[in-house]
């Protein structure tokens, strides 16, 4: 009988996934800390990302998992900035 570890890992049988949300997002330059509406403290350090989420929620990412999950748009850098419309909801061109 094979380890069940080992055919965890086989590579066969494996999916590709990725964040089905949108968000806006900036670096930040200095320290930030801020109490969430439902009450829970956020803190980052000069590189990590202040970010809002579809639902106008904030919160801050650290930039090395950050960077790893999202890829900025640049076709939508400017529709960010009316950002009166949650995404999820807006119609994006290919």
């Amino acid at each position: 009988m094979s380890d069940p570890v080992v055919r965890e890992f086989a590579t066969n049988d494996w999916s590709i996934y990725r964040t089905r949300f949108l968000v806006r997002a900036k670096q930040l330059r200095r320290p930030l800390s801020f109490k969430d509406a439902l009450g829970r403290e956020h803190s980052g350090s000069p590189g990590d990302y202040l970010v809002q989420s579809s639902e106008g929620l904030f919160r801050i990412a650290p930039r090395e998992i950050f960077e790893d999950i999202y890829v900025v748009l640049e076709d939508l850098e400017n529709q960010s900035r009316n950002w009166t419309t949650p995404l999820s909801r807006q119609r994006l061109s290919a």
